[in-house]
């Protein structure tokens, strides 16, 4: 095809995800409080919902953290 614009995985950025648990455990807060915080309205969106529960992209996570937890960083995750 011309003019068709061929997509590799190598050229295709590589999308990471967190769920409650990796929020919580990078937060270093119990599960109750996670879940107060994911509930805040400035905590981003999550990326979908599934049967196991909603799930974020760590970019957004990220994004998030450096705004309200500008100490907590996210190198061991």
């Amino acid at each position: 095809m011309t003019g068709a614009r061929e997509t590799r995985v190598s050229d295709m950025k590589r999308q990471v995800f967190m769920g409650a648990g990796e929020i919580r455990k990078c937060l270093g807060v119990s599960r109750q409080r996670a879940y107060q915080i994911m509930n805040r309205r400035d905590f981003p969106p999550p990326y979908q919902t599934l049967e196991m529960g909603k799930i974020w992209e760590r970019e957004t996570f990220e994004a998030w953290l450096q705004i309200h937890r500008p100490n907590l960083h996210l190198d061991h995750f």
